[in-house]
């Protein structure tokens, strides 16, 4: 395509995701708001996509549109009728749009600041001369399990307290009713593809964009379309099983961080020789942690096998 179709396909991606932001913010339907918010993601991770950060759109279009639609779907099927005597007042919009005002105008100061403050070229020339040392080839994977891990592993820990919270809910939502023959074919074939995919996502991290969070919001969403088609475990394990998958990536990466503190390296500080099989493990289970925990959020509570003993029969 030429310079021109290029700019062009641009221009329609920016003017379509202000058209569904603004749709999905007024809609005065919330199906119809959900809609536009699932097509908005969806549109978002093409605009990741232009941007040539493949990982970043899979995971919008894995989680920021599929995975929060489907959240945002399941609660609408579970909530009451809408009240129209309980709509917010002028007062409440008010303090939401300058609260957004406010957000916005923090995001735009942070990113004005980092392009004509901070030297790019800088940070990229210190990241490609440690890259040698990280254990990866990928220079994403290598800030985010090497020279930064301890924002990957709050991150975890912001996922596991998102999970506590959920599973202090009560019991999950009720699961769909099995569905017929040809949705059922569906997911017969699109399940498998979607833990293919998340397990090639996982390997190819290393040295292509790709990682734990894409393999795991892929792997979360076989179990999600597991269960609307009518599976309650939506494919996770039973009882201690479950319970271990959900906690195992944060519990990794801890004992990594704790072992190369013991050896004197510091805390998450690897040995050259070793960091490409430290990193690999920590991503395996972080890669299954955050899919059972993504499902589990999905589910909106603890599920019928979380309690489930060893070689009990749960349910299906």
């Amino acid at each position: 395509m030429s310079t021109v179709a290029w700019a062009l396909l641009d221009a329609l991606l920016v003017f379509a995701l202000l058209a569904l932001a603004l749709g999905a913010l007024h809609s005065r339907r919330l199906r119809h708001a959900v809609i536009l918010f699932i097509v908005f993601g969806l549109v978002l991770a093409l605009v990741w996509a232009r941007l040539r950060a493949p990982d970043v759109a899979l995971a919008e279009a894995a989680i920021g549109a599929g995975l929060a639609g489907a959240l945002l779907l399941a609660a609408l099927r579970d909530a009451p009728p809408a009240d129209p005597a309980r709509r917010p007042g002028r007062a409440m919009n008010l303090v939401v749009t300058l609260m957004v005002v406010v957000l916005t105008a923090g995001i735009a100061w942070a990113l004005l600041d980092g392009i004509f403050a901070a030297d790019p070229e800088r940070l990229a020339g210190a990241v490609a001369a440690a890259l040698p040392d990280s254990g990866v080839s990928n220079p994403v994977t290598a800030v985010l399990l090497n020279f930064r891990a301890w924002d990957t592993l709050l991150e975890l820990a912001v996922l596991l307290a998102a999970l506590l919270g959920v599973l202090a809910l009560g019991p999950a939502r009720p699961p769909y009713r099995i569905t017929g023959a040809v949705f059922g074919g569906l997911v017969a074939w699109l399940a498998p593809l979607l833990i293919l995919t998340a397990g090639f996502q996982l390997w190819v991290g290393a040295h292509a964009p790709g990682g734990a969070f894409q393999a795991g919001a892929l792997l979360a969403a076989s179990g999600v379309v597991l269960h609307l088609a009518g599976r309650a475990r939506a494919g996770l394990p039973a009882g201690l099983v479950l319970r271990s998958v959900a906690v195992g990536g944060i519990a990794m990466f801890i004992a990594v961080g704790l072992g190369t503190w013991l050896a004197g390296n510091g805390f998450l500080a690897y040995r050259t020789g070793n960091a490409g099989v430290l990193i690999l493990l920590i991503e395996s289970l972080a890669t299954l942690g955050i899919a059972a925990t993504l499902v589990l959020v999905y589910l909106g509570g603890e599920p019928a096998n979380w309690q489930d003993a060893p070689g009990r029969k749960g349910r299906k």
